[in-house]
C-alpha cells in the first residue's frame, strides 16, 4: 500500500516531520510518500494561503508519477479536500476530519488547540462543513505561528499545554486534538501534561486511509464528488490529466 501524505505549505522540514509521524503509525507494508508543494506559502495561516494551498496540493498529487492507493491532506482546517475527491478514485483523508472523528471515539467532547487565533474561524468552518461541531467543546489558539512550532519547540509545547489544560478544566473537553500538521509528534508530550487522550491528525488520517484501502472503499462518485466534466482549461494541467489521475 502506498499513501501520499501532502504537506499544505512549502517548508520541507515540516514535510519531514509530518512524514516521520505518518511512518511511525503506518502498518508494516505501507509506504508513506511525503510531498511538498512546488508553490505556495511557507506556512498556511489564513484564507488566501489556504486557497492557494488547495491548488498546490492538487498540483503535487497530479505530478506524482507512480501509482498510489490513498492521499492524506496534511493541513488542519485547510481547503481543498473536495477537489482531490473529485479528481481521484482512491480515498482522500483530511487531517481535520480524521482527528475530530477519531476524538469522538475517545470521549464525549473534544477541543482543538491550534496555532494563531486567526486560524480558529477557518477550523470552526471546516468542522461545521464536515458535521463535526456538535461534540466540539472549543477551538483554542496557542498563539504560536506555524513556523515557530519548529523554531521554538519547547515554548510551543508549553503554549499548547496551557490551552489544552484550559480546554479540559474550563471547556470540559475530554480529548484534545492537535490543530496543525506542524504539531505532528507532540501528542505524547501534551498527553503526559494534561492526562487526557491527545489525537494527532496525521496519525489519525494515515490509519483511517489504511483502513479504507483494506476495506476496498473510496469516495462515492455518483453526485457530489463526481469526476470533473471534460472541458477546456487554461494555464493548469490537472483537469486535463484527470483521466490519468483516476487511473491511480
Amino acid at each position: 500500500m502506498r499513501i501520499l501524505v501532502v504537506n499544505v505549505n512549502t517548508t520541507a522540514s515540516m514535510t519531514e516531520s509530518i512524514a516521520e509521524q505518518a511512518r511511525a503509525v503506518a502498518a508494516p507494508g505501507t509506504e508513506i510518500v511525503a510531498l511538498t508543494p512546488r508553490f505556495g506559502a511557507e506556512s498556511c495561516e489564513g484564507n488566501f494561503e489556504s486557497y492557494l494551498a488547495a491548488v498546490a496540493v492538487m498540483d503535487a498529487v497530479q505530478s506524482y508519477p507512480e501509482p498510489f492507493d490513498a492521499v492524506v491532506q496534511a493541513g488542519y482546517g485547510e481547503h481543498g479536500r473536495e477537489g482531490l475527491q473529485e479528481l481521484l478514485n482512491v480515498p482522500v483523508v483530511d487531517i481535520t476530519e480524521a482527528a475530530a472523528s477519531t476524538a469522538m471515539f475517545l470521549g464525549h467532547k473534544y477541543s482543538v488547540v491550534t496555532t494563531l487565533d486567526r486560524a480558529v474561524p477557518l477550523i470552526e468552518d471546516r468542522l461545521k462543513l464536515a458535521g463535526l461541531t456538535d461534540r466540539c467543546a472549543s477551538v483554542r489558539a496557542s498563539g504560536m505561528a506555524v513556523l515557530e512550532l519548529e523554531e521554538e519547540p519547547e515554548r510551543a509545547v508549553e503554549a499548547i499545554v496551557r490551552e489544552a489544560e484550559l480546554a479540559v478544566s474550563v471547556d470540559k473537553a475530554e480529548v484534545i486534538v492537535l490543530g496543525c500538521g506542524g504539531m505532528a509528534g507532540l501528542n505524547d508530550k501534551v498527553r503526559e501534561r494534561t492526562g487526557v487522550p491527545v489525537v494527532d491528525g496525521v496519525a489519525a488520517a494515515v490509519t483511517i486511509a489504511e483502513s479504507l484501502v483494506r476495506m476496498g472503499l473510496s469516495t462515492s462518485k455518483v453526485r457530489t464528488y463526481a469526476t470533473p466534466r471534460p472541458k477546456s482549461f487554461t494555464g493548469w494541467p490537472v483537469p486535463a490529466n484527470a483521466t490519468a489521475l483516476i487511473a491511480h
